[in-house]
């Protein structure tokens, strides 16, 4: 069966899934990092006014990064430097390095100018929490966007040169940093060691590809005229798409802002269910949708507007066939992943209840998530970054106004206050407000998922694709296996009475695997098609003793 699927899933479509997973490896390895960062602060802080405190001053840098450090961004770079580099590799390495000084002007400028304004600033992002350590910590990550931002430049020379492992690594080198802030510089500095702990980070992610950056040979630097007319088409590609990743930040801004009135430790269950949820979304989302835009580019620039769709649909299925089971598992062992991740120290059971209970609510939109990912790329391929933006602000406008409505509904009907925490089984533990802005996150992305996907058929002219089949296998076997799942775990003990970190890791994995199993078993009777497309791509990639093709591996900045 792998091989009759070697032959005739087709070469490009293959090495799409080729291309994902070696992407989906990268990513695993870094969220894996991550998920050390946050365990070990969930150990020292629990949910506290300290991690609040920490969660709410990341908005102002990561904003930043988002409105003004992406604006130089891999996607607006690359095709620049390609052209640049056809005419003359010198010329492309020195309108580089004048770009990169041209950031450093002006982003420390608008770092140096925000600072001043941080007091007034802290007010608006987190106007529940009254703390001059607030201030002091913003400051000090207003440096994060300048390195993040620069690495970000060089990383596009990094991926022309093919230097995958190289640029693979910097965002573990990132997370090392803010591991080193909290085991090494927060018993000494406190709360501003965890902020110069993410300075480290960024230094280091900016640092590993310096050396190479300072090798490459250079030419005369560009006239004025000119750099000015290759930095503004820079900026024409990205501003669209700066925008869009605005929207983003916009929605966690407001988000944030919200739980800050909530009671101590909101906004940490908030941030830590986010990252959590962020995990598979990147493992799938992020990987495909990467993974699929060079070719959809090509495509689409040729004109195959059949192969364009067959390939949308191809990638569409992917992101189904495995967020379904995902959504599914992710709920079933949810206290078991935040127990073994989280739960230590100062992260008591009330705590991992809370933050198992919202990761629960955010993983409901995964598959909404990934395909707005993978419809984005899409749009990005033929040449329309502005639409990705326009769904990005309906996202925006509907989670912020749905939490609204909903923190007023479950604080006002107890009908609805009793049936969210009974299901999600939160009845005693204090702090369930959180759950309402959770819920609302993952309502707006599945509005944004709806209008995109309607839109996106419509403007590539595309019939509306064969998903029932899929999603009615997928969420029949993933349901199935999540049942024995959650058989296992009852006739194994709840995570509240297994009291040991690797108790709970063998409850949740021998539960899971036997659950997958009954998945996977389920999915072969009823002859799923994704499933064999996906051991056929497997099962050609590790026949391969080398397979690293620049596609594959482009990543998002």
């Amino acid at each position: 069966m792998v091989r009759t699927f070697l032959s005739a899933i087709g070469k490009e479509v293959r090495g799409m899934h080729e291309a994902a997973y070696l992407l989906a490896a990268f990513a695993l390895g870094s969220q894996l990092l991550a998920l050390v960062r946050d365990h070990l602060l969930a150990r020292q802080f629990g949910a506290s006014h300290t991690l609040d405190l920490y969660y709410a001053a990341f908005r102002v840098p990561d904003f930043l990064f988002a409105t003004f450090a992406s604006l130089l961004s891999l996607y607006a770079l690359l095709p620049v430097l390609s052209r640049l580099g056809q005419a003359s590799e010198a010329r492309m390495v020195v309108f580089l390095r004048q770009i990169l000084f041209l950031f450093f002007v002006c982003m420390g400028t608008i770092s140096l100018v925000v600072s001043f304004f941080v007091p007034q600033i802290v007010h608006l992002i987190a106007p529940g929490l009254e703390s001059g350590e607030l201030v002091s910590l913003v400051r000090i990550l207003l440096l994060q966007p300048i390195f993040l931002g620069a690495s970000n430049i060089i990383a596009s020379l990094t991926q022309l040169r093919s230097r995958f492992f190289l640029y693979s690594i910097s965002p573990l080198l990132y997370n090392l940093g803010i591991i080193f802030g909290i085991v090494a510089l927060y018993p000494r500095m406190g709360v501003t060691g965890l902020g110069w702990g993410v300075v480290l980070g960024a230094l280091m992610h900016l640092c590993v590809q310096l050396p190479f950056f300072a090798g490459e040979k250079a030419g005369e630097p560009l006239p004025l005229p000119t750099l000015m007319k290759e930095f503004i088409a820079v900026l024409a590609l990205s501003l669209p798409r700066t925008l869009a990743l605005a929207a983003g930040q916009i929605s966690l801004l407001a988000l944030v802002a919200l739980a800050s009135y909530l009671s101590a430790g909101t906004i940490t269950v908030f941030m830590f269910a986010y990252n959590l949820q962020a995990v598979p979304l990147t493992i799938i989302g992020v990987s495909y949708s990467v993974a699929a835009f060079p070719t959809l580019a090509r495509l689409h620039a040729a004109g195959d507007h059949a192969e364009f769709g067959r390939y949308v649909d191809t990638a569409l299925r992917h992101i189904f066939f495995w967020s379904i089971p995902a959504t599914v598992f992710i709920i079933v062992l949810r206290a078991q992943l935040v127990r073994v991740i989280l739960g230590a120290g100062a992260f008591d059971w009330g705590a991992t209840r809370l933050t198992a209970a919202a990761l629960a609510l955010f993983i409901l939109s995964l598959a909404a998530q990934s395909i707005t990912l993978l419809i984005a790329r899409a749009y990005y391929a033929a040449g329309n970054t502005k639409k990705p933006l326009y769904y990005g602000m309906i996202d925006v406008v509907v989670s912020v106004l749905s939490s609204l409505v909903l923190l007023w509904l479950f604080k006002t009907n107890l009908v609805v206050q009793y049936f969210v925490e009974t299901v999600l089984r939160v009845s005693d533990v204090p702090g369930t407000l959180v759950l309402m802005l959770s819920l609302g996150y993952a309502f707006g992305s599945i509005v944004e998922f709806l209008v995109g996907y309607s839109f996106f058929l419509k403007d590539f002219k595309l019939s509306h694709l064969a998903l029932g089949t899929l999603i009615f296998q997928s969420f029949s076997a993933s349901v199935i296996g999540g049942f024995v799942t959650y058989v296992v775990l009852l006739l194994t003990g709840t995570a509240g009475e297994i009291n040991t970190t690797f108790g709970l890791l063998l409850q949740g994995a021998t539960s899971g695997l036997l659950g997958l199993v009954v998945s996977a078993l389920v999915l072969v009777l009823l002859k799923n098609k994704e499933l064999a497309e996906a051991a056929a791509a497997l099962h050609h990639r590790y026949r391969q003793k080398f397979v690293t093709p620049l596609e594959a591996t482009e990543v998002s900045s």
